[in-house]
């Protein structure tokens, strides 16, 4: 889960735009996260394909914990 402001401690995966097996691009968005504030897309940090969605749509996390893998290009 990506720290998405100075007080936020865990967020609401609210959907994903991306299913398992998709190709992703690095900047991309891939999931609606929701904060205590305010529902923010999540773009993808690398390019690659997303192997594994680990928190569901409409489940919480702490920050930092992960919430899917994607397995990059190289």
């Amino acid at each position: 889960m990506p720290n998405l402001g100075y007080d936020m401690e865990e967020g609401t995966v609210q959907s994903w735009l991306k299913s398992v097996g998709d190709r992703v691009e690095r900047g991309e968005p891939i999931a609606e996260i929701e904060t205590d504030k305010t529902t923010v897309e999540m773009e993808a940090l690398t390019s690659g394909t997303l192997v594994e969605i680990v928190v569901k749509a409409g489940s919480r996390a702490a920050v930092g914990a992960v919430i899917a893998y994607l397995e990059s290009d190289g």
